[in-house]
């Protein structure tokens, strides 16, 4: 007879159905505090991803706060690289009348202050771009966007702070475009006249036949900047009608009188050759000082008068819409100027929602974003527009076609790319185009290796 074991028999193990197997779940307390559970699988015997149980909303308010602090800063560097890329021409031009022209330095502000508004509308939504895919990119970079994820926030929880910073983009590119633009257009075209008036010599440019002025062409050898004294001046004047008068002088100045709005060109030293074209007489006067006398109020009553749609604010262009629909005229400019004042602020909507999804992309596709692709996009929305808008004027389309086709194919795109990206699925082969470009680039670097 066999002695009893006395080794203590183990309990076994409950397996249970396939069923139960697949839904049994194990809690885990990760460190940052997440409450998440693990599903196995009964096939593998290995632990699938983490599903999230409850995220707190205090680390939903960091992560949100960390995410606008990312966009804030690549948004202000863009802003300012953007704006003064757009400005160059302009500050040549404004620098110009400073040293050659000896316009005052505060003018000089001013214009420049009236020219700002018109390339901020513009260039607010090209930074909002650029920043969210640089935040975003970092954080897809440093892997942070997977230990966002694998803590239990998805992309679609990501997007609050990237809202905020979007809607608050778009109010003030709808600030500009509603007000400040037109408001800039009409004080730009005042203050040029303030200094056509009284330093009318900075309007004129040696050596160029000069015709600002109604029914006179000036042209002039030289302009002393200190003085402001014209050498060797030509002037053909055909303000009267059937007689014809061509002025040479030495030297002239220009005297300006803010309180009739004339400017008077004064010559000193010269002749002036008349010719009747009734009677066909030609003669010759000698003279040591002639006035010509340029009234400039007529052109700044038909500035005021004639308003161009650019320079109206969004009520001022309802109303002539309107108007012009009352009196049967065509308002096709004033139609595309209203459409324009909410297409371009609605940009920073669609903006927003293509590049969060291209910024968050997997670290190998992502490394295609960036300034490069924040530049190549730029470029695509914008001529697409300027094409909409010249389109529209010459109205071979609605206007709002024209102005609204950009953002409806930019907006189409962004849900595209966000319902893959959130959803982890491959967006349009990019791993592939990245892995064709990486071998492209070796294969040059080999080539120029070689040739060296």
């Amino acid at each position: 007879m066999l002695p009893r074991s006395t080794t203590k028999q183990q309990p076994r193990a409950r397996v249970g159905t396939p069923e139960q197997l697949e839904h049994r779940v194990d809690p885990i307390d990760d460190q940052a505090g997440f409450r998440t559970t693990r599903r196995k699988s009964a096939s593998s015997g290995c632990s699938a991803r983490t599903h999230p149980l409850d995220v707190p909303p205090r680390v939903v308010r960091i992560v949100h706060r960390y995410i606008f602090r990312e966009i804030l800063v690549p948004f202000a560097l863009g802003l300012s690289l953007f704006t003064f890329v757009l400005l160059i021409a302009r500050l040549i031009k404004l620098i110009e009348l400073v040293v050659n022209r000896g316009v005052p330095l505060v003018s000089v502000l001013r214009l420049l202050t009236y020219i700002l508004p018109a390339f901020l509308e513009v260039t607010l939504p090209m930074a909002m771009l650029l920043a969210i895919l640089v935040a975003f990119g970092r954080l897809s970079a440093d892997s942070e966007m997977v230990a966002l994820r694998s803590s239990g926030l998805s992309l679609y929880q990501l997007v609050p702070s990237v809202a905020v910073f979007v809607m608050i983009a778009m109010l003030l590119t709808g600030a500009l475009s509603f007000y400040a633009r037109p408001w800039g257009t009409r004080s730009l075209k005042g203050a040029l006249y303030e200094i056509a008036r009284t330093r009318a010599t900075a309007g004129i440019k040696p050596q160029v036949f000069n015709d600002d002025f109604p029914g006179l062409v000036i042209y002039t050898e030289g302009v002393d900047p200190t003085t402001d004294r014209l050498r060797h001046v030509l002037v053909a004047d055909e303000r009267e009608a059937g007689q014809r008068q061509t002025i040479f002088a030495r030297e002239a100045t220009m005297v300006s009188d803010p309180r009739l709005l004339t400017v008077t060109l004064r010559l000193r030293q010269g002749f002036i050759a008349s010719t009747d074209n009734r009677g066909g007489a030609d003669y010759q006067t000698d003279f040591e000082t002639y006035d010509v006398n340029l009234d400039l109020r007529q052109a700044f009553a038909a500035a005021r008068r004639d308003r161009d749609p650019k320079e109206m604010t969004l009520p001022q262009v309802r109303r002539a819409i309107a108007a012009k629909q009352a009196s049967g005229q065509p308002y096709v400019s004033e139609l595309v100027e209203y459409h324009r004042k909410f297409a371009i602020p609605f940009a920073c909507i669609v903006f927003g929602l293509v590049a969060t999804p291209l910024g968050a992309l997997p670290v190998r596709a992502a490394r295609a974003r960036g300034f490069a692709v924040s530049l190549v996009m730029i470029f695509v929305y914008y001529i697409l527009l300027s094409a909409g808008q010249v389109l529209a004027e010459q109205e071979l389309v609605p206007a709002v076609v024209g102005l609204w086709l950009p953002n409806l194919l930019f907006a189409l795109l962004g849900l595209y790319l966000f319902t893959q990206v959130a959803g982890e699925r491959t967006v349009l082969k990019l791993e592939r185009l990245q892995s064709a470009v990486d071998m492209l680039r070796s294969r040059l670097r080999l080539r120029t290796e070689a040739s060296s």
